[in-house]
């Protein structure tokens, strides 16, 4: 049975000011926010809460994950027995939910089974978003063979460990987004340039046609819902936007001319500089490949700058980490890379109201509101000030997702 559970003097912080609200209480039932205000009445039973002025944020999200990424050798990762990969996200999802995080989106590999047991109380874990196998052209970013290898790995999608399948020309991108969303997928993600962590697909390179872009994006639409797309360049990026593509992630090298461009179609950007700063950092010793840790400079530098120029644009920006396995542990520390450029509630609200637009969840996540759901994560210290402190385990006092209380130290 879900508490009713009255937190009272919370300081919120949503992302929206860029100082704590004053204090107010909040009323928990039956899994969600059901009153917010000052001195609001505590029903028979409930469990009654003293924040003591204490920093209450929605609960996080980060849009960009992968939660079956269970080793940093993804050639590796995909050939995983299911079971174990099954138990190696289990894990994983339970340090997501450690770090504050109850809702996740998966960029690919996380399969409708895993949100069924997260639902039923199996694997503790954040909210999954997912989109099934991510797609990937021949040669792509999720084809993890390398030049001399010609094997068919037409058993991807059977494999929890592997991030995508692969699907060549239109008729075989309509088939695969139709069989992703059949299974549960909630959007549909594509590979639409090269990539880092796969071994034949230099950063610059396109991938899928103009006419395959435009088959994802119809499919999903027939479902009404969306694509995100793996890219960096201006050139793929604008490509993806004349398919239809509403969410680009990472965009590394996006020039000022493109943001504004992102922004006039109303799409949504989610940014994710952790991955770079760690894979360059340890990448090789978490059995990345020599040849994917030769391409880190080419984006990591860049990071930076593209989060400046998407603000100056007026884009919305979601949250991300896109870790690989040991490297997931630095999921928090996005926080405290882009507030070396951003205003820390802009950053905050990357991870709560921005996000859930990117999820499109706008009202049910990402905000203490009644309706949404009983998401609440209660820190010491002020993170406005020290964005540092969501990064670190000790001072996340208290966590509740859907709520029930996960942790309350």
């Amino acid at each position: 049975m879900i508490p009713t559970i009255v937190i009272r003097n919370a300081a919120i912080v949503d992302g929206t000011a860029d100082r704590p609200a004053d204090p107010v209480d909040v009323l928990l039932a039956d899994g969600f926010v059901a009153e917010v205000g000052e001195r609001v009445k505590a029903p028979a039973g409930a469990h009654i809460f003293d924040a003591k002025r204490r920093i209450v944020l929605p609960g996080l999200i980060d849009c960009h994950v992968h939660v079956v990424a269970a080793e940093g050798n993804l050639a590796a990762n995909a050939e995983l027995p299911n079971t174990l990969a099954a138990l190696y996200a289990a894990n994983t999802m339970r340090g997501m939910l450690s770090r504050g995080f109850t809702t996740v989106r998966d960029l690919g590999g996380a399969d409708q089974a895993l949100v069924d047991a997260v639902e039923r109380g199996l694997i503790e874990g954040p909210r999954l978003v997912i989109c099934g196998k991510a797609l990937s052209p021949t040669g792509g970013h999720t084809d993890y063979r390398d030049r001399h290898d010609r094997r068919p790995v037409d058993y991807y999608p059977d494999q929890l460990g592997a991030l995508g399948r692969i699907c060549d020309g239109e008729a075989d991108v309509r088939r695969a987004a139709r069989e992703e969303l059949k299974a549960g997928a909630r959007f549909i993600k594509v590979m639409a340039s090269g990539g880092v962590s796969s071994p034949t697909d230099p950063i610059d390179a396109l991938a899928f046609s103009l006419p395959e872009l435009q088959a994802a994006v119809q499919e999903a639409a027939h479902q009404h819902t969306y694509v995100a797309a793996h890219l960096y360049t201006d050139e793929a990026i604008s490509r993806a936007l004349e398919a239809g593509v509403r969410s680009i992630e990472h965009g590394n090298l996006i020039t000022p001319a493109t943001a504004k461009r992102v922004r006039k179609a109303g799409a949504v950007v989610v940014p994710t500089n952790i991955t770079y700063a760690v894979l360059a950092r340890e990448g090789a010793e978490h059995g990345i490949p020599a040849a994917s840790l030769e391409k880190i400079g080419f984006v990591l530098s860049a990071g930076l700058t593209a989060l400046e120029t998407l603000r100056e644009a007026g884009v919305t920006m979601g949250y991300g980490s896109d870790l690989l396995g040991g490297m997931h542990e630095h999921q928090a520390q996005e926080f405290e890379l882009r507030g070396r450029v951003l205003p820390a509630h802009e950053v905050i609200r990357a991870a709560t109201l921005d996000a859930a637009r990117v999820l499109q969840m706008e009202g049910r996540v990402g905000i203490i509101a009644p309706g949404a759901f009983a998401d609440v994560v209660v820190v010491d210290g002020d993170p406005l000030k020290d964005l540092s402190i969501l990064s670190d385990i000790t001072r996340i006092r208290t966590i509740i997702k859907g709520g029930r209380v996960v942790k309350d130290s």
